[in-house]
């Protein structure tokens, strides 16, 4: 399903091997969080999406993990943004922004809305209703940052 969606938007973009099942319960262990069904669903048809030159669309299990312990827990950071262990990075913009999920206290993911995390001025915007709308429209250039 998700392989022949993107296709049908961008012919520049190749997928991985599924992610294995291991590799999805790491990401759910490590930040303690249940995956969006969605985001589940592609990862079970491909460990991530990427251009030709090999920039993701969708991170690797491996990459959300790290990624989203490194802006959990940075030291840095903690002072000059509000927290951000209630974001679930999956993606970023080229520029520095990072495209998520938003975690609610009880470490559940309840919508399929996605936000864009500014680094510069720390807001945190939605853009769209969904993995498939964020997809196409980052591919079509409907969203931009």
């Amino acid at each position: 399903m998700w392989r022949e969606f993107v296709s049908t938007i961008s012919k520049e973009h190749y997928f991985k091997e599924p992610a294995t099942k291991y590799e999805i319960d790491q990401i759910q262990k490590e930040l303690n969080v249940e995956l969006p069904e969605e985001l589940a669903v592609l990862l079970n048809e491909t460990n991530g999406v990427f251009d030709n030159w090999n920039c993701p669309l969708i991170w690797s299990t491996s990459q959300i993990v790290k990624d989203n312990l490194f802006f959990r827990n940075f030291e840095d950071y903690k002072d000059i943004y509000m927290p951000l262990d209630h974001l679930f990075f999956f993606s970023e913009a080229g520029n520095g922004d990072l495209f998520c999920y938003a975690i609610l206290k009880n470490g559940s993911i309840e919508k399929n809305d996605i936000y864009v995390w500014n680094h510069e001025d720390d807001s945190r915007t939605w853009v769209a209703a969904s993995l498939k709308q964020f997809i196409e429209g980052w591919l079509t250039d409907k969203i931009g940052v």
